[in-house]
């Protein structure tokens, strides 16, 4: 379900009415369209890209990405679990093969470095979700992060513990960065307090969105991104290997077209990005990516300073 709140929003961005209604839920702001804007305006500022496997992010945020990027953010990439239960043979080959995989990825976003915390794959409600947490509130006072892409804490349905556990911990460690007395040995290493400004939130299933990315501009970056999660499906070469599957039935999809290359980029276009265009649908767009967004207020009283101070 699709709801609104009540804060405007900045810049270029174009508030829409709610698709099919909807009641207020809470103070993270109105559905907003976020679209293509001219210019570097994040500039200087740095998003990080959270996702518990090699495929999340392409799946479900790649579009929102790339425009961030686009807008001059500077892009890390941050993979939790080593994917060791999802890809082709030995559980060691699996996790090369995704590690590949990962590299690939973050090279076609133009990520400036990746982070592997390697945690077992389906297993992350065993570990200690203090010890994520400090590991992502290390990474955010040390690349000074001002957005995070990642699942939201509050998705409905969620099975999957790497998702859950991920998002909770991210959640947490946004806000505990900018404070003065967690974790002082960073301090005396260098770092400073920062807190993490931004937030897009999505989910596989049910969620509040209050966010939807035009992504229409990326959808051929979105599949070239795709197209490198080689290991795990549904996007990589299934194109290509279905076409070999039909081939030997003695049957052509015209779909598929003549060559491999042809066949998994058109089979990620009709069948992994059918939830953009469906999203999309909702609100005359191509294709969209949905999100809960949080933006942290700037603090009132130092905002009225600024605005309202005179020189004595």
């Amino acid at each position: 379900m699709r709801r609104t709140g009540r804060r405007s929003f900045l810049g270029s961005l174009v508030a829409a009415p709610l698709a099919g209604g909807g009641v207020p839920f809470d103070d993270h702001g109105p559905l907003v369209i976020e679209r293509r804007r001219a210019g570097k305006p994040r500039a200087g500022q740095v998003v990080a890209a959270i996702q518990p496997h090699v495929d999340d992010i392409p799946l479900f945020a790649a579009g929102t990405l790339f425009k961030l990027i686009e807008e001059g953010a500077t892009a890390y990439m941050i993979r939790v679990t080593n994917d060791d239960m999802a890809g082709p043979g030995w559980y060691g080959e699996t996790v090369s093969a995704n590690e590949r995989d990962q590299n690939a990825v973050s090279r076609v976003f133009g990520c400036r470095q990746t982070f592997d915390l390697n945690y077992n794959n389906h297993m992350m409600d065993n570990i200690s979700r203090a010890e994520l947490r400090a590991r992502f509130i290390f990474l955010f006072r040390l690349l000074k992060v001002d957005i995070v892409i990642s699942y939201d804490p509050w998705g409905r349905y969620e099975e999957n513990p790497d998702h859950y556990v991920t998002a909770a911990s991210v959640e947490a460690a946004c806000w505990m960065a900018g404070g003065g007395k967690d974790y002082p040995e960073h301090f005396a290493a260098g770092l400073k307090p920062h807190a993490v400004r931004e937030k897009y939130y999505f989910a596989r299933f049910d969620q509040n969105v209050n966010r939807v990315v035009d992504i229409a501009p990326w959808v051929e970056r979105k599949i070239d991104v795709n197209m490198e999660n080689k290991a795990q499906g549904p996007a990589g070469e299934t194109g290509a290997r279905l076409r070999a599957r039909l081939e030997k039935e003695g049957k052509r999809l015209p779909l598929l077209g003549g060559d491999d290359q042809t066949a998994s980029r058109n089979y990620i276009r009709e069948f992994v990005l059918a939830r953009d265009r469906k999203i999309g649908a909702a609100y005359n767009l191509d294709y969209a990516e949905q999100f809960h967004y949080i933006a942290v207020e700037p603090n009132a009283v130092e905002e009225y300073i600024r605005r309202k101070a005179v020189e004595r």
